[in-house]
């Protein structure tokens, strides 16, 4: 008996293989270049990962030179919503104790608990950080970030108005583990009728190398905003540095509130690509 004639592709299919294969060679491109650069890399400073964890460190990167994040990331909230995005961030110290970054979703796609689909460009933030250092095993940070609602409201990370953060950072060694605490407020430039402009965001991260390659990474934050319910969630995470000059992360989060049940899944790369002076 002959095979069955194949069924024709609809152009609405072909359309979504190529933007799936769009966005893999995004992901692609981000990562061939600190690849290759990693097979060259010899002495000198070592890239200071923020990414995967919510929280940041006091710490910032190697003055002058610029640092590179990017990532693939996966949430789910539901059984139809979804979203996936490509977070970048670029970071520069101009000293050990002042420094800024530029992050935005480069891209985002997302379904809704509607089925309805969009995508496009993330929101952009800026960050100003001042590292204040106690000994070699402590320090104190402070960050002033400003988000630009440059999404599509439906798309956007923020309120979709500009908002205003400021997160006060605390980093320790302790033993082989090294532990970042974060405590942050926000306004935010636009809110629903019965909820407050005004957020509390916290963050707890404890890491430890385990060889020297490998590490791991646990984590608890939450939010909380008058009129809305407050989130918590766990985060756990593993990197591997190929070189001093370039770490790979991949991981997981989930919500911890009850009801529905958020997940993420993502991965990324931190590079210290290039010294600029």
């Amino acid at each position: 008996m002959s095979a069955p004639a194949a069924r024709p592709r609809s152009p609405g299919g072909w359309a979504r293989r190529r933007r799936r294969l769009d966005a893999l060679r995004v992901a692609a491109g981000l990562l061939a270049a600190p690849l290759a650069a990693a097979q060259s890399s010899g002495d000198g400073p070592a890239a200071v990962p923020y990414r995967p964890s919510v929280s940041t460190p006091a710490a910032l990167t190697a003055p002058g030179w610029i640092e590179i994040e990017a990532g693939l990331q996966h949430d789910r909230a539901g059984p139809v919503a979804r979203r996936d995005s490509l977070p970048l961030t670029a970071k520069l110290a101009f000293t050990d104790d002042w420094g800024v970054r530029l992050g935005a979703d480069a891209w985002v796609r997302q379904r809704d608990d509607d089925g309805a689909r969009e995508r496009g460009y993330g929101d952009t933030s800026l960050v100003l950080k001042r590292r204040f250092a106690v000994d070699e095993a402590q320090a104190f940070g402070l960050e002033a970030s400003v988000v630009l609602a440059t999404a599509r409201k439906s798309l956007g990370s923020g309120s979709g108005k500009t908002d205003l953060l400021v997160n006060a950072i605390y980093s320790a060694d302790l033993g082989p583990w090294h532990a970042d605490l974060n405590l942050g407020g926000s306004r935010l430039g636009a809110a629903a009728a019965g909820t407050s402009r005004h957020e509390i965001l916290w963050a707890a991260a404890a890491s430890r190398a385990l060889d020297e390659r490998w590490g791991v990474v646990g984590e608890l934050a939450g939010a909380h905003r008058r009129g809305e319910r407050s989130e918590r969630q766990f985060l756990l995470a593993a990197s591997y540095s190929v070189s001093p000059r370039l770490v790979l992360d991949i991981g997981a989060a989930r919500s911890l509130r009850s009801g529905g049940r958020q997940w993420s899944a993502f991965g990324g790369v931190t590079w210290l690509a290039a010294r600029l002076f």
